[in-house]
């Protein structure tokens, strides 16, 4: 947005909770390849003051991106929200082929988890499987084209309006689904 008063550089980090920060960061080590840069520790909330010990580690994600965890040990024990199916809250992050897609899908397997996919998305695909801490992660590949791409960002407001409207899915970007479809043999 031009004229706006904030010019926003990127994501700074993203932030989520673990229920071991060592733990977490050797498995987005060993499973993702980030490389652990940073911890903050402390007894105080910096923000609210309020006690309240915690370690937050930094996580390199690629391209300026970083991951981020709290263990929080005074705290009850880490929960998921119950009423938010699983598949809805999740750390996306992006690679640079199919190629690379399935290999990461056939490494992470032999680490010994469940992967989910790939599904075709239309424009990317992707596979989902979970850390240490219950999060989901999920791993995409863009292949759409340009038009697809210009196509979606013409149809995104008269669909958000829609929705917003009807509470039912729009139809304006049907065709993506009908590429997924074709992918999937439905």
């Amino acid at each position: 947005m031009t004229g706006h008063p904030i010019s926003l550089g990127g994501i700074h980090h993203a932030a989520y909770r673990c229920k071991n920060a060592k733990e977490t960061v050797e498995w987005y080590a060993r499973v993702l390849g980030m490389e652990y840069t940073t911890a903050f520790a402390e007894d105080h909330v910096p923000s609210t003051g309020e006690f309240d010990p915690y370690m937050h580690v930094f996580l390199d994600a690629g391209n300026g991106n970083v991951l981020a965890f709290f263990e929080l040990p005074n705290q009850p024990e880490m929960g998921r929200d119950g009423n938010t199916p699983a598949w809805v809250q999740h750390l996306a992050f992006k690679v640079g082929s199919e190629e690379e897609l399935l290999a990461a899908k056939e490494h992470v397997e032999a680490q010994g988890i469940d992967v989910l996919g790939p599904t075709h998305h239309g424009i990317f695909k992707s596979i989902y499987f979970f850390d240490p801490n219950g999060h989901r992660v999920e791993l995409a590949c863009d292949i759409g084209t340009d038009e697809q791409y210009a196509e979606l960002k013409r149809v995104a407001m008269p669909m958000l309006d829609e929705w917003s409207k009807t509470k039912k899915a729009p139809r304006h970007a049907d065709w993506l689904h009908e590429i997924a479809r074709k992918e999937h043999g439905h």
